[in-house]
């Protein structure tokens, strides 16, 4: 079945302590698309301004992504600049530039609109609410989010809530949006504001599932050197959701696989600027980097 990616298409400028790339093909929608690729077709929704290289296009049509819901708008691309630490969990933004981005206005051709499978990728939650919107009875909805949304669009997100089946956000600001330290709490409080179930995103130690079958704690792929973390969570969740898609059987009976194919995923993501590295992965790659997973946590 056809996931429907609603979020960010952005060029990226990336720093690190020992190399920089400018203008990386980046945006949630970008890095979620093509970890969801490798396990079902996918449908893009998202805009890029006049500036956006072909070659990024090309690398769409590579992973067979459907791009009739990408706007290409006159002006320039959304830009974002960062820069991290040696400790890759501590980056800083060194300059965002919304473009055509700032008057994005997802709209969905006819034929996206009967998806079964939808993400909505880290966009503001009004725009996810308008995607929902134009939506004919989905069968699996999830929303990302991010800590600026918590800060300017509370009540926006709060309702959203009610209107999705799966909720996705990283532990800091799981314990903003509940006032909750402890992230088991916190993730069982979310799991009662409306969404079926809530995953909290932990880096490079995982990821935490509160559902109605409990708890389940998502192990990350171990890595011995990551080259860049940016867009390895949009990798996640774009790597379940494609999985989820493939899958039989009932949505609940397979989110725990489609946790950890996603942290297969998001760990190709890491090891290399960009999603370079995500897309030399091969389905057989992400194969036998699950059976490692499987040796590694089975007691």
């Amino acid at each position: 079945m056809s996931v429907l990616i609603v979020g960010s298409t952005a060029l990226d400028s990336i720093k690190t302590p020992k190399a920089q790339n400018p203008r990386l093909l980046g945006g949630s929608a970008s890095h979620a698309a093509i970890a969801a690729s490798f396990f079902a077709p996918v449908r893009l929704v998202g805009v890029v301004g006049e500036d956006f290289p072909k070659a990024y296009l090309q690398l769409y049509r590579k992973h067979k992504i459907d791009m009739e819901g990408l706007q290409i708008a006159p002006g320039k691309t959304f830009h974002w600049s960062g820069e991290y630490e040696v400790n890759m969990n501590n980056r800083r933004t060194l300059a965002t530039e919304l473009g055509v981005f700032e008057t994005f206005t997802p709209r969905l051709p006819a034929a996206y609109q009967d998806s079964p499978f939808v993400l909505l990728a880290n966009i503001a939650p009004g725009l996810q609410h308008h995607v929902l919107d134009q939506m004919r009875r989905p069968r699996l909805v999830v929303a990302d989010t991010m800590d600026l949304w918590l800060n300017i669009a509370l009540p926006d997100l709060l309702k959203l809530l009610r209107r999705v089946d799966g909720f996705v956000l990283n532990e800091s600001e799981a314990r903003q949006l509940t006032q909750e330290d402890n992230l088991f709490r916190a993730a069982k409080k979310i799991h009662q504001l409306g969404p079926k179930f809530v995953i909290v995103k932990k880096g490079e130690h995982g990821a935490i599932l509160s559902s109605r079958g409990g708890l389940f704690l998502a192990p990350a792929f171990p890595l011995e050197k990551v080259v860049d973390p940016t867009g390895a969570g949009d990798s996640f969740v774009g790597g379940m959701m494609g999985y989820l898609a493939s899958a039989k059987g009932p949505i609940e009976s397979n989110l725990h696989r489609a946790m950890v194919y996603g942290s297969i995923v998001a760990s190709y993501c890491c090891e290399g600027f960009g999603v370079t590295a995500t897309t030399r992965a091969t389905r057989a790659g992400i194969e036998k980097r699950r059976r490692t997973l499987e040796k590694l946590t089975r007691f």
